[in-house]
């Protein structure tokens, strides 16, 4: 009679590799400077661009 070969339960006991955000938040913190710059950054690009298109946008009045 043959003997099965034990059954190991490492797989079930590995965690799972970090997910994107906690990755990104890890990275935030490690290099905050860079984040912040990179982040007010596209804050005032945002902010320009809106209102850009409000003042290429704006109605003219007829006097």
């Amino acid at each position: 009679m043959k003997k099965n070969p034990p059954v190991k339960i490492d797989s079930q006991k590995r965690t799972p590799p970090p997910s994107f955000v906690k990755l990104a938040m890890k990275n935030m913190v490690r290099k905050s400077n860079q984040s912040l710059f990179h982040f007010a950054f596209t804050a005032l690009g945002l902010i320009g661009f809106i209102l850009l298109i409000a003042v290429l946008g704006r109605p003219v009045i007829p006097s």
